[in-house]
């Protein structure tokens, strides 16, 4: 008769391919969604679009899709850049002034996005602003983020997230992330997204010099 296994015992490796395999698999079944989505958006309108057709444009379900994205904005307002960011915030030294250290962590963040996933971007960021259906849950999206990133710069400084301080600086910065954001979109991309920002940011490190 077998022993029991331990309900501590560190994974399997087999265990963690498996979880491995089936994380990419949800991931990229996620993205084909995504993409299919915006293509019809493209293609025929935002409001002409039905969930049950992109399901069928991704070769899923309409209860797969709702298991990735509740309703049909989510499909456009929803990303996982916020995760990706907080990750790369608290990767940076400790001595680094705060702006530079969210400077440098946007940038880390761009660089774990290709080409292809600043269009998809892009194609989201005109969606949001253009229809107004979308605008009141990019509303709800912009106080997460304030939120996530008051939370990792309060925890590098060991201030209250709700301090003036604190506050202040992530509003400055959220200012700065719309205007690069308006600006790409007004520009229809011709400008890298990660080249507009990091200007931005320059030039809000610098004391906003005109």
């Amino acid at each position: 008769m077998s022993s029991p296994q331990r309900a501590d015992r560190a994974p399997h490796p087999s265990d963690r391919v498996v979880t491995s395999l089936r994380e990419r698999k949800k991931a990229k079944t996620r993205r084909t969604i995504q993409e299919e989505a915006l293509r019809l958006f493209a293609e025929q309108g935002y409001d002409a679009t039905t969930v049950e057709q992109i399901a069928e444009a991704a070769e899923v379900s309409p209860s797969t899709f709702f298991r990735y994205f509740p309703t049909k904005e989510d499909v456009v307002t929803q990303d996982d850049y916020d995760p990706i960011l907080l990750e790369a915030i608290r990767a940076q030294p400790p001595d680094l002034p705060p702006l530079t250290a969210l400077r440098a962590a946007f940038r880390t963040a761009f660089e774990s996005m290709g080409p292809e996933e600043l269009d998809r971007t892009l194609a989201r960021t005109k969606l949001s602003t253009s229809v107004p259906a979308l605008r009141a849950r990019i509303t709800e999206g912009l106080f997460a983020t304030i939120e996530m990133l008051a939370g990792a710069m309060a925890e590098r400084a060991g201030r209250d997230r709700r301090s003036p301080a604190v506050r202040a600086l992530v509003g400055a910065v959220m200012g700065v992330m719309l205007a690069s954001l308006f600006t790409w979109v007004e520009q229809n991309g011709r400008t890298p997204l990660p080249v507009l920002l990091d200007e931005a940011l320059g030039y809000l490190e610098a004391g906003l010099p005109i």
